[in-house]
């Protein structure tokens, strides 16, 4: 069974690829920092799903972060100008998936 917190980071990233090209022509240090955070996302979801405890709700806090950092950073680039409110809408709505994700994974933590 596949883990739907790891399929949608994978699927923000595919949607964000050919975004992180075109902003790299217009600002290279923010296509850096996005495609850094969008691997984060990745990264920390799936190593936070073979962990337990306190450790797993914090790889899965940092995966947020990053996924915030991903948003932002989309809200940059299309308030710079270099890509269209259009362009970002799908990764928009992936990010807001994840975030739900993640914050449904660290609630249940808490309980």
């Amino acid at each position: 069974m596949k883990f739907v917190a790891e399929h949608v980071a994978l699927e923000m990233i595919r949607n964000v690829r050919p975004l992180v090209s075109v902003i790299a022509r217009h600002d290279g240090d923010l296509a850096r920092q996005i495609r850094r955070a969008a691997t984060s996302v990745a990264s920390n979801v799936s190593e936070g799903n073979r962990r337990r405890g306190k450790d797993r709700t914090h790889l899965f806090r940092i995966a947020a972060g990053s996924a915030d950092e991903v948003r932002a950073q989309l809200r940059c680039a299309e308030a710079w100008g270099h890509v269209s409110a259009r362009d970002i809408a799908a990764p928009l709505a992936l990010l807001d998936r994840e975030l739900g994700l993640l914050y449904g994974l660290t609630e249940r933590a808490r309980r």
